[in-house]
């Protein structure tokens, strides 16, 4: 090799070892990076102290309250009446006077609750002995110096909690809670209770086959009223379960979704004609246009919300302006970007026919933007839907609300699960209307 070629070859190869040196620092350097900001999310975020305060007593408790519910036998130590026996312990719920599960039995100031297993619990007056298989029998005895307890001999068992004023036993077969002014007894059950008739209701405890022969016979149970209506009142004004108020509430929150979406829609549609390059030569319009576009769209909904709550007050008409004003400045955005990548030589076709600037617009812009704009406009709609349910929360209207309100109760859990299974299928209804009306309007199917 010649002096030329290596002076020549030298720096040539040592640019590429520069190269090959740049590429091994980034696929090293890279992962190491992100590996150390995980590292740092970990301490920082205290992972580690988190097995520390989980409590897997109260999620399993938390899963169960979900899908089942529990009856409250309250035995109160002080006044006229010494029993209650309620559904999740609401008065919406109470047992009518004379009225008992047929695991309860009631004579005077003496009970006898019977669970599940050979578990027992027997008042005799405001004294309580519980039997609990393998361990023994119970008793406390509430007084003004607070609760007396007594207990098999041995070692006090974790499910057992005591202090001076109160006693907590929790059994796979139920729970008992003591203090000197009551004792309730917990029973848990398989089912969301009361899901369609209530208690005063007379079809209340029957069967799918009774409910329909009911229904096809012209005895009245509620005088005046067919037994189908009857049915159909008492399901829809369900004290317990709300269902009147929560499809309500459910119309109010698709409501919010689509006059936001829609209106939104109805606005930016001009405006973006104005900030398209192609369609106003004036640069100030265009650019104070896309500012406020940016404007809208840099303030998340639920700011707008915060903001227009001071102004409207809570309700339907706030989350739905809130919606409005950011989809406006996206969608104005969306469609002007549209607009600049129209097909020119559809519009100079429409020209060569003498068409004016309106009908220029309509049969050679409008037919290449309309499958983009309901495209973008549906799946708006559709985002839209769960938006506003988070939004309803904010400003106290739709399904949102009657989530954070049963969320807050700490005790309902299952209605929880109830309006969160309606909020799923409101979610997938505007997903599967939404695929239609785009197959329909977009693509000319039928199916």
């Amino acid at each position: 090799m010649t002096d030329a070629a290596v002076a020549t070859g030298t720096p040539f190869r040592a640019g590429i070892e520069a190269r090959f040196a740049r590429k091994r620092l980034i696929a090293f350097g890279v992962p190491a990076a992100i590996l150390a900001y995980f590292a740092y999310i970990f301490f920082a975020f205290d992972v580690p102290g988190l097995a520390e305060r989980a409590s897997l007593d109260n999620a399993q408790t938390l899963m169960a309250d979900t899908y089942s519910y529990k009856t409250h036998v309250t035995r109160n130590h002080r006044g006229a009446v010494p029993y209650s026996i309620a559904i999740e312990g609401e008065r919406k719920g109470e047992y009518p006077e004379g009225m008992t599960p047929d695991w309860v039995s009631i004579d005077g100031e003496d009970a006898v609750v019977e669970l599940e297993d050979g578990y027992e619990v027997v008042f005799e007056g405001t004294t309580m002995r519980m039997t609990v298989p393998g361990y023994g029998l119970i008793q406390t005895v509430p007084s003004n110096r607070g609760v007396e307890l007594t207990l098999p001999d041995g070692p006090v068992p974790d499910w057992i909690n005591a202090s001076k004023n109160r006693v907590s036993i929790t059994t796979p077969a139920g729970r008992v809670m003591v203090t000197r002014s009551k004792t309730d007894v917990f029973r848990y059950f398989f089912g969301w209770e009361l899901f369609w008739f209530t208690l005063e209701s007379p079809y209340y405890d029957k069967g799918i086959g009774e409910l329909f022969s009911l229904a096809m016979s012209d005895e009245e149970l509620e005088p005046g009223t067919s037994n189908f209506a009857g049915m159909v009142d008492d399901f829809w004004n369900n004290r317990m379960w709300r269902h009147g108020e929560v499809a309500g509430a459910l119309f109010d929150t698709i409501l919010m979704a689509f006059l936001g979406t829609v209106g939104a829609a109805l606005i930016a549609l001009p405006l973006s004609f104005l900030a398209a390059r192609n369609f106003t030569p004036f640069f100030t319009v265009r650019f104070s246009l896309r500012r406020v576009f940016d404007l809208l769209r840099a303030i998340d909904a639920l700011i707008w919300t915060l903001i227009l709550n001071r102004s409207f007050g809570p309700g339907p008409l706030t989350g739905s302006l809130a919606i409005l004003l950011t989809d406006t400045g996206t969608f104005g955005k969306l469609f002007s970007e549209a607009l600049e990548n129209v097909d020119k030589k559809q519009i100079e076709g429409v020209r060569s026919t003498g068409a004016k600037p309106v009908q220029r617009y309509r049969f050679g812009v409008i037919p290449q933007i309309t499958p983009v704009f309901l495209s973008q406009i549906l799946y708006y709609l559709e985002s839209n839907s769960r938006s506003a349910t988070v939004i309803g929360a904010m400003v106290g209207g739709g399904i949102g609300l009657m989530l954070v309100e049963a969320i807050k109760t700490g005790k309902d859990w299952e209605e929880v699960t109830y309006i969160v299974v309606l909020i799923i299928f409101m979610v997938i209804m505007m997903d599967t209307i939404s695929g239609w009306l785009r197959r329909k309007l977009i693509k000319g199917g039928t199916g």
